[in-house]
């Protein structure tokens, strides 16, 4: 399939890998406009491509340089992906991202049915923050408008379906949707197919 760009999106790619070449050594394109609050907390790896307006909040105290948010190798994303990294983030190798995501390891309040959970009646902005590492394996193809919550460990070979909320561990080589997003399929390896899941 050929792909022709217009004047317009030849000179903003142009600008945009020239940011990228000063800017985000060894990634392939960064595109513009893109937001990255604790730049010196991410980490990412060779061939890194974004689309446009992605945002990457990767908070920390003051002094704090550990990486907050970790790409792998070749990873894709799509525009308007929002990343929020306050403890940590992990992306594998391969990874593509369709457009307007969002994926967190934090959440303003607890609410897990403890002692400790936030009250209503304080402002959602002053509750306590609560954070759990997020972890995304090689191969994986997330959907448009997929939302990932606190916690998640989603395996290798993963397809998230468009519209998806997950907010719970999807096992390897697995086919997930809905919200909550729940298994669909799964590759068997020996029948080299997709297999429905009842």
């Amino acid at each position: 399939m050929k792909n022709k760009y217009s004047l317009s999106e030849t000179l903003s790619t142009a600008y945009a890998l020239l940011c990228t070449t000063l800017f985000y050594k060894g990634a392939r394109l960064v595109r513009r406009p893109f937001y990255c609050r604790g730049k010196s907390r991410l980490q990412f790896d060779e061939g890194f491509t974004t689309g446009h307006h992605c945002r990457f909040d990767l908070l920390g105290t003051d002094g704090d340089k550990s990486k907050k948010l970790i790409i792998g190798k070749n990873c894709k994303l799509g525009d308007n992906v929002h990343i929020v990294a306050n403890e940590k983030v992990i992306i594998g190798d391969n990874c593509l991202m369709a457009s307007r995501i969002f994926i967190s390891d934090t959440s303003h309040g607890h609410y897990s049915k403890v002692a400790t959970d936030s009250s209503p009646d304080i402002p959602p902005d002053d509750r306590l923050l609560y954070m759990k590492p997020v972890s995304i394996g090689d191969n994986v193809w997330i959907g448009e408008n997929v939302c990932i919550l606190l916690g998640v460990k989603i395996g290798d070979g993963c397809i998230i379906g468009a519209n998806s909320l997950v907010n719970r561990d999807v096992p390897d080589n697995c086919i997930v949707a809905g919200s909550p997003a729940k298994v669909l399929k799964q590759w068997n390896s020996k029948l080299r197919m997709w297999i429905n899941i009842v």
